[in-house]
């Protein structure tokens, strides 16, 4: 943008050093006319208990509106009292439904006050849950047979090559089997959810946003601040993602993240099978080649390890968590490997969400590509560095080769963010927070010239999930604008 600025100048001072005429520059190219989906009239089903559903218009490509249209699914309950407008929830991801957040928020007490006021509104970012068309990649069956695999755990020459020969058919296999193929796949990014939402912002009759956005729902965030700054009237972003950050790097400071909490947990434990990473590998280790018997299925290495981490995300879990470690320990991986379906989102009856599809989709096209294979082995082994209990597989080097392999270019890329005109946003960010590490808060707030909460706890996000401050501190913000003081702190249990 730079050069460009210079060139013109440059181009105006020759021109006043000569006889000739300056060139009349050609006329800006006009944004594309989004009439008749920002002015849509959303139709409002009953859906359950005080709650509407519905879906939102948008276009397949934004660079082509006239072309084919998609919907976003949405879910509404109305302000039972003095209304202020609507308040957007995006539970994160990607691949996570602002749907079933909504509702679940709708029975929550500690959400009372806002439901008071705001009509809570959720989505469902384009091509996941009730959004058509869905992203999809592997059947369900597939989906078990990769996760009972162990080609991730094998880093021979020839088991990297299987590995990559596997990423790049699953790539192919996501642009065959979605509709509308690779252009759906280049047009599922935070740089599209991000223009379904400002139009979702027109469609509710909203002049200013109001939103809540946990996890990656933080990332939509920010891009709408740095897309639509004027557009906003509050944003609440809890368990923040740093924009800066790389796919490398911020894979690795996750898996630093989960050591962490981890560490955590083996304090809270003692115990000596759970006390820490030495006694996880010695369980998990042997199922690289001998898989634990659970129930009508096995519970392999990788799916011991990312039960694990599932059961890190909260405090709360630790107890569940410590029940099936010791369970694994008598040879039953039966709860451990519940513990990894719900995070793979898969149901009782062997049937998965297509959130993960959903991640990788989102994940490869957001951030710029790593095709290198000693950059991303350097990655893998700053990943162990940071957090041994990874030992023994690689569950997210697979993300890396992925996306090295991905049918469709990034359509973003990470960066600073930079924002003008925005108001006053807030962030929580959690001392412990193995997901999204708490300096990747301090690093959001700074850049949105926001302020920060930070909550000392062990957990992964933390509005509207009990905590007496936090709720307190982000409801009035919500409600009212108000910021809580610089360097404020809610103390954990």
């Amino acid at each position: 943008m730079h050069r460009a600025v210079g060139l013109a100048a440059l181009a105006v001072l020759l021109a006043a050093c000569t006889s000739a005429p300056a060139p009349v520059p050609p006329p800006a190219p006009r944004p594309p006319d989004l009439g008749k989906f920002t002015q849509q009239k959303l139709t409002w089903t009953p859906c359950g208990d005080a709650l509407d559903c519905a879906h939102l218009s948008v276009p397949l490509d934004y660079a082509a509106p006239d072309g084919p249209a998609i919907t976003v699914g949405l879910l509404r309950h109305k302000a039972t009292k003095s209304r202020i407008g609507s308040l957007v929830v995006n539970p994160g991801g990607p691949g996570g439904q602002g749907t079933s957040t909504a509702a679940a928020l709708a029975k929550t007490p500690a959400a009372a006050p806002l439901l008071e006021r705001f009509d809570l509104v959720g989505f469902d970012p384009r091509g996941v849950g009730t959004s058509e068309p869905r992203i999809t990649c592997r059947s369900d069956a597939e989906q078990d047979a990769d996760r009972a695999s162990d080609v991730e755990s094998d880093m021979s020459p020839e088991g990297v090559k299987k590995q990559l020969a596997e990423t790049t058919a699953y790539g192919a296999k996501c642009a065959e089997a979605s509709k509308y193929g690779k252009t759906l796949l280049a047009n599922v990014g935070t740089r599209d959810v991000v223009r379904d939402l400002d139009v979702l912002r027109a469609a509710l009759g909203d002049e200013k946003l109001t939103y809540l956005g946990y996890s990656y729902g933080t990332q939509i965030g920010a891009a709408y601040a740095e897309a639509y700054p004027r557009n906003v009237r509050a944003l609440l972003l809890d368990g923040a993602i740093d924009p800066a950050q790389g796919l490398v790097d911020s894979l690795v400071t996750q898996a630093a993240g989960f050591q962490d909490a981890l560490n955590e947990f083996g304090k809270w434990c003692a115990c000596p099978l759970t006390g820490g990473t030495e006694g996880l590998q010695r369980l998990v280790r042997p199922l690289i080649t001998k898989p634990l018997p659970a129930g009508t299925r096995k519970l392999s290495f990788e799916d011991a390890i990312t039960g694990t981490f599932a059961g890190l995300y909260s405090r709360g879990d630790w107890p569940a968590l410590k029940a099936a470690l010791a369970q694994a320990a008598q040879g039953n991986g039966r709860t451990l490997l519940a513990f990894a379906d719900g995070y793979y989102q898969r149901d009782r009856d062997g049937k998965y969400s297509g959130a993960i599809d959903a991640y990788f989709a989102v994940r490869c096209v957001d951030h710029t590509r790593v095709t290198d294979r000693a950059a991303i082995e350097r990655a893998h082994d700053k990943m162990l560095a940071g957090a041994p209990f990874l030992a023994g597989g690689t569950p997210d080097t697979s993300e890396l080769d992925i996306c090295s392999t991905w049918p469709v270019p990034p359509t973003s890329a990470e960066h600073t963010p930079r924002v003008e005109a925005l108001p006053k946003t807030l962030v929580v960010s959690t001392t412990h927070d193995p997901a999204t590490p708490h300096q990747q808060g301090i690093d959001l707030a700074k850049d949105l010239g926001g302020a920060l909460l930070t909550y000392e706890g062990v957990q992964h996000t933390v509005f509207l999930q009990g905590d007496s401050c936090v709720d307190r501190a982000g409801i009035a913000y919500l409600v009212d604008g108000t910021v809580p003081p610089e360097g404020e702190r809610c103390p954990g249990p």
